[in-house]
């Protein structure tokens, strides 16, 4: 269908003279992150609008003209920097940090210069292949992109969506199950509404990207600092709110609902705070992909208490809440509805919480010790009723599955880091999470009718109340061998409790630059990741007593190597290359022949609950090439190609190699956006953005019908898994944008309507068996 998604925003501050904006924000070095004082700041294409960094390392350029603008950040003996199309609005200031890169040598008389919004570099200054910076305002701009960061990071080389309904992301032919969530530097559950144990996505984030400061996403070969993992990682970071003037913004949207966000200064030692808060109401839209009204909301703050004499202290969290009915009878019988079922009631309810404590300790002029200490929760219910003799002076309805899920985490997290000369930076550090896991189970799917009631047996499948602990230290270093030539090495160590395996993980980079505009990375990497929870703690019937058979199952391994190729062809232009390949063994696997594995599961809400005595025995590989061209936002307008063609495949205990449920073949993504200055003074922005994406169509194992309607319940062709191909993936969106400076108070507006699938394109969502008509319906 095609959705349209509408956005109003409203953004009042407390400041006169309107027609100017301002510009502040700290300087610090990039590889010590110490700040720097004595840098000049300078507004481009002006006069006598400048600034000195003081001995906090802050800025600030007041009377700045509305619109795109620019500025270069000089310092003797660094190299200089600009960041272009810096967005300047009435009622919100603009917070930078900017970082900057000591030179190489210092009696070079050639005057370096860099992109310092340069979104091809990372955060992260270890990370040097296979990642990508992204920005806030990326996520808000795009079209269809839902105020999204998992969406945004779908349109990136080598990334997919399982499906438009779920926002869980594909790294080149990994399960989502294998993408790691940070956020402040600790791990923290999926962020997102009407989420499930183990899985790492939902139909809705909770992350608010108004506060997220600009982040790190990866794709391979990850630096010694993040591990656990064998997809992606998405390491976020939260800005920190105004300190000098209080702001106010008002939002609503279809996605992701009503909001209402307050920053401004807290404390005499120059902190601030940031909060926010949303409340759904795609559902009262009919918006939703359901008959039932989703409930969601969340709320947001990051609190900086400032600089103290014995370190700098900041408080965030996020907490989110999700709730629904699925009613049957309010479905249709040959309804296409994505989540509910004309013979069944569902009642839902989700929750994530993390919230943490961060301080920063400077040790000497070159060097900071940074420690979070975090709990986070992640909670699931789901009760499910089922109706026989349906519509008939017989009906009624039996409890069918009951599901009551909560992890609780406790993380603490401690780096140090030092930059120990202009050509060496080391860092090491220490993980330590606790995982305390209370998860309930009950189900008839699938069993037998042991008691002769005429029903299946309702079985406690899951029933684990325990802890375990996963421990990761690391030490990694950067290595700069000469000015074009950059090493980087670490060693990563996991321990898990569980089945008490320990293993060593070296990572290693080397980035070599041809020329000022071309550079070639090659990057190496070993990883491992636990089986997902929902399959360790299943349970097994064994003579009687209920055995937790998959407890013991080893870690994940996986080897990644990477090859790219980087060229700045062009002013803020930019084509990048890299063929990778990921080599897969210690999946879990069922003992006796079959086509199961580990490797393909976790792009639902749920996993398989008949699969126990696994052995870590899987194999499998994923291997591609991936093209970039992006043309960075400069001169009104931005444009992101991106294509990658892939192959994922897997084997199971029979030896036979398959398609993974993720190998698409090729992913192409087009997004590109157009700004028109409009008005009489030109301080008023009229946008058009449009995505274009297709993508080959998933695997997936077809339906035994004739088994199917024998049995009363949906059994797939096993021996045919990931046989067979959807219809390729087609979308197109379009978003038009007025963003409105107001002359005479500090306060812009800004709308937005948000058309998506706009071709009316019907995607496979699933061929599933439909037990009231015995047939194999497909649901778009």
């Amino acid at each position: 269908m095609v959705r349209i998604s509408i956005l109003v925003a409203l953004f009042v501050g407390f400041l006169a003279q309107a027609q100017y904006g301002v510009i502040r924000g700290t300087v610090v070095d990039k590889h010590s992150e110490k700040v720097i004082e004595g840098a000049i700041i300078t507004l481009l294409n002006t006069t006598n609008i400048e600034s000195v960094s003081d001995k906090d390392g802050n800025f600030i350029l007041a009377k700045v003209p509305l619109g795109r603008q620019a500025i270069r950040v000089t310092m003797l003996g660094y190299e200089s920097s600009t960041y272009p199309e810096i967005d300047v609005m009435t009622g919100k200031d603009v917070l930078l940090t900017i970082a900057l890169t000591e030179k190489f040598n210092s009696l070079d008389e050639v005057v370096i210069k860099s992109d310092g919004n340069n979104k091809a570099k990372s955060i992260n200054k270890l990370a040097a292949v296979s990642v990508r910076q992204f920005s806030p305002e990326e996520v808000n701009r795009y079209a269809g992109g839902r105020s999204d960061v998992a969406r945004l990071a779908s349109n990136f080389a080598g990334v997919s969506t399982a499906d438009d309904s779920r926002n869980d992301i594909v790294v080149r032919g990994n399960s989502p199950t294998g993408l790691l969530w940070r956020l402040e530097g600790v791990p923290i559950p999926s962020p997102n509404h009407f989420s499930t144990l183990g899985t790492t996505g939902g139909p809705v984030s909770a992350l608010n990207p108004n506060l997220l400061a600009n982040s790190d996403f990866m794709t391979s070969a990850f630096p010694a600092e993040y591990g656990n993992a064998l997809g992606g990682v998405f390491d976020l970071g939260l800005r920190k709110g105004n300190n000098k003037e209080y702001e106010y913004t008002v939002g609503l949207a279809a996605f992701p609902g009503a909001e209402f966000m307050a920053e401004g200064p807290l404390g005499k030692k120059g902190g601030s705070f940031l909060v926010a808060g949303r409340y759904g109401i795609v559902g009262v839209l009919g918006l939703a992909g359901t008959a039932a009204q989703p409930n969601y909301n969340d709320i947001s703050f990051n609190l900086d208490f400032g600089k103290f004499r014995w370190g700098k202290f900041s408080l965030f969290g996020i907490l989110g809440n999700s709730n629904i009915d699925l009613i049957g009878k309010d479905v249709e019988l040959s309804s296409d509805d994505l989540f509910a079922t004309r013979d069944e009631d569902g009642f839902v309810t989700s929750g994530f919480g993390v919230i943490g404590l961060k301080h920063t300790l400077d040790v000497g002029s070159q060097s900071y010790l940074k420690t979070v200490i975090s709990t986070s929760t992640s909670t699931e219910t789901f009760e499910r009723d089922r109706y026989f003799n349906l519509e008939t002076p017989n009906e009624f309805k039996i409890r069918w599955t009951e599901v009551d899920n909560t992890e609780s985490r406790f993380t603490f997290s401690t780096l140090f880091n030092s930059k120990i000369s202009k050509k060496i930076t080391f860092r090491t550090g220490l993980l330590i999470e606790n995982f305390s896991l209370e998860n309930k189970l009950f189900d008839r799917d699938r069993q037998d009718d042991n008691n002769g009631d005429g029903q299946p047996d309702f079985v406690n499948l899951i029933n684990n109340d325990g802890t375990f602990s996963i421990i990761q230290p690391y030490a990694m270093g950067q290595f700069r061998l000469s000015d074009k030539l950059t090493f980087n090495a670490g060693l990563h160590g996991q321990y898990f409790s569980l089945n008490e395996e320990f293993v060593f993980e070296p990572r290693t980079a080397l980035t070599y630059a041809i020329n000022s505009k071309s550079s070639v990375n090659i990057g190496y990497g070993l990883h491992h990741q636990n089986v997902a929870a929902p399959l360790l703690f299943l349970n097994e019937n064994i003579n009687g007593s209920l055995v937790q058979s998959n407890k013991n199952l080893d870690l994940v391994r996986s080897s990644h190597y990477v090859l790219g190729y980087d060229l700045r062809f062009a002013d803020k232009w930019r084509a990048k290359v890299e063929v990778y390949y990921q080599a897969i063994d210690k999946a879990a696997v069922e003992k006796t022949p079959s086509s199961y594995s580990s490797l393909t599961e976790g792009a639902d809400f749920g996993f398989s609950i008949d699969k126990n005595s696994l052995v870590s025995t899987g194999k499998g590989f994923n291997q591609g090439i991936e093209f970039t061209l992006e043309k960075f936002f400069s001169k009104g307008y931005n444009l992101l190609f991106t294509s990658s063609i892939f192959e994922s495949k897997y084997k199971g205990s029979d030896g036979i190699e398959r398609n993974s449920p993720f190998n698409n073949g090729y992913v192409v993504n087009v997004l590109a956006g157009k700004e028109f200055k409009i008005g009489k003074t030109k301080k008023n922005v009229f946008s058009i953005n449009t995505k274009f994406t297709t993508a080959g169509g998933r695997y997936f194992t077809p339906v035994d019908l004739a088994a199917s309607i024998a049995a009363g319940y949906e059994i797939r062709d096993d021996a045919n898994a990931f046989s067979e191909q959807y219809d390729p993936y087609l979308r197109l969106d379009l978003k038009f944008g007025f963003k409105f400076n107001s002359s005479k108070k500090k306060c812009s507006h800004q709308f937005y309507i948000d058309f998506q699938n706009i071709t009316n394109n019907r995607n496979v969502f699933s061929r599933d068996y439909n037990r009231l008509t015995q047939q194999v319906n497909q649901i778009d």
